[in-house]
């Protein structure tokens, strides 16, 4: 049977925790949960489970904290889950099958289904949302992108696609998906600034529209109701304040 090492990076998550952390017991052979100096009860939640390996470190961005924590894991395969996601209970199933067989791939992509304020969200762009989250530490790293972090994996990697279900617990509030936009809206356009891009009026005009376009009718959101509405229409929002606040960097310049 393969070894398992799941790693978690929390800060603030005591509404979270305890639910990610009860979806791995019995297929984890070791838990590492890497926290940013949470101020709430995540660390005194994460301390009721027995054997779990908890650190503190301050943040700097999502790709370097999770390589940190990555690097403390003792098997060679890592199934790396943020604090708001938990395994549906087909996936659990299907992971327990893969250690027993052993892991024949690099990497494992699964799908990642979102809860918006109390509704499975399977459209809008949200769903499937592939990620690779069960990997060969030795076959990549996180990068370290200000905005998302993404798994780096070298050339010739072998990744299985299994269509099985990440359940991901996003917001519970509109308040908190709008204070979320405002917070990667900025390092979006932090990022872009840094590259050198350009404030572009056009794009300040036609990318919100093509993107509630694209999201609400090309991408069914209108298939999730009202707040699929939301959705698409607040992501259309993010999409007009990264090119605002990229004007605004370069003005300040």
């Amino acid at each position: 049977m393969s070894a398992l090492s799941v790693v978690i990076i929390t800060f603030n998550e005591e509404k979270n925790i305890a639910r990610c952390l009860d979806s791995v017991q019995g297929i984890a052979d070791e838990v590492i949960v890497a926290d940013s100096f949470s101020t709430d009860k995540t660390r005194e939640i994460c301390s009721r489970y027995p054997d779990l390996v908890f650190f503190q470190h301050e943040f700097d961005n999502y790709g370097n904290q999770k390589n940190r924590a990555d690097a403390r894991a003792k098997h060679d395969f890592i199934l790396t889950l943020d604090a708001d996601e938990a395994l549906s209970d087909d996936l659990r199933a299907e992971i327990v099958r893969l250690k027993q067989t052993g892991f024949k791939h690099d990497a494992y992509m699964f799908h990642r289904l979102t809860n918006y304020c109390g509704k499975w969200i399977k459209h809008c762009g949200w769903y499937p949302d592939k990620k690779i989250r069960l990997w060969n530490k030795n076959a990549g790293e996180w990068n370290a992108d200000g905005v998302h972090e993404k798994l780096v994996l070298k050339p010739g990697t072998k990744t299985l696609q299994i269509k099985k279900d990440i359940l991901h617990y996003s917001f519970y509030t509109i308040a908190q998906h709008m204070a979320t936009i405002n917070e990667y809206s900025s390092r979006a356009a932090s990022t872009r600034y840094q590259k050198g891009k350009k404030f572009s009026f056009f794009k300040m005009m036609g990318s919100p529209v093509w993107k509630f376009f694209s999201s609400f009718i090309l991408r069914g959101g209108f298939l999730d109701g009202y707040y699929g509405y939301v959705i698409c229409r607040n992501s259309a929002h993010s999409s007009f304040l990264k090119q605002v606040k990229l004007r605004e960097l370069w003005e300040k310049k």
